[in-house]
């Protein structure tokens, strides 16, 4: 997560409805339950061509979700969502990752989405051992 220098938070609550903001939160299907401890990677770029600059890092919680991740910097125009589910897969007992020699068959899952500004985008992730799903949610 970004670390912010106290006093230099200067933007009222009410203006936040010009943010762009996303959140995200990750189901284990498998096991039915949320996927808590997993970190989660957030970068941001300008346009298709320009390179990624990391903006947040966060970990899901009991209940699996990203609740901390700060607004996106205006002119953002793509974000990606790099989960690091190996570990959590290997803590949760998954057939895939225990005792294989490469780890787990997803070590990581990556999302990339186009933003427009002022919406706010939830991204969950539907994982399993051998699969995942994404969407955009409400």
């Amino acid at each position: 997560m970004t670390a912010k220098t106290p006093g230099t938070h200067t933007t009222s609550h009410t203006s936040h409805t010009s943010h762009t903001s996303v959140s995200t939160h990750i189901l284990d299907t498998a096991l039915g339950r949320p996927a808590a401890g997993v970190a989660v990677e957030l970068s941001v770029r300008p346009a298709g061509d320009a390179p990624w600059a990391a903006h947040a890092r966060s970990s899901t919680d009991a209940d699996g979700r990203c609740k901390d991740l700060p607004a996106l910097p205006e002119g953002t125009a793509h974000v990606r969502l790099r989960f690091e589910v190996e570990p959590y897969l290997v803590r949760a007992g998954h057939p895939s990752a225990e005792g294989q020699r490469n780890g787990a068959f997803f070590p990581e899952v990556a999302v990339v989405f186009a933003v427009e500004p002022g919406e706010h985008y939830h991204v969950p992730l539907l994982l399993s051992p051998f699969g995942y799903s994404v969407y955009r949610g409400s």
